[in-house]
């Protein structure tokens, strides 16, 4: 049985997540944790920039 790299947890099937640029698998709890992780990071950013007044792209 695999094993998910972030939970230790040995599950059915691993689902292949991006972060920070690196390919990670997971089981599917973990995985949505990470993209939820991502997606308020990103969020936040966006909300820190458009404080700072900064117009252009990272």
């Amino acid at each position: 049985m695999p094993e998910c790299r972030e939970c230790k947890d040995e599950v059915a099937k691993l689902v292949t997540v991006k972060v920070g640029g690196k390919a990670k698998k997971l089981c599917a709890d973990c995985a949505d944790r990470m993209r939820e992780a991502g997606e308020i990071a990103e969020a936040s950013e966006g909300v820190i920039q458009g404080m700072m007044g900064f117009k252009g792209r990272r």
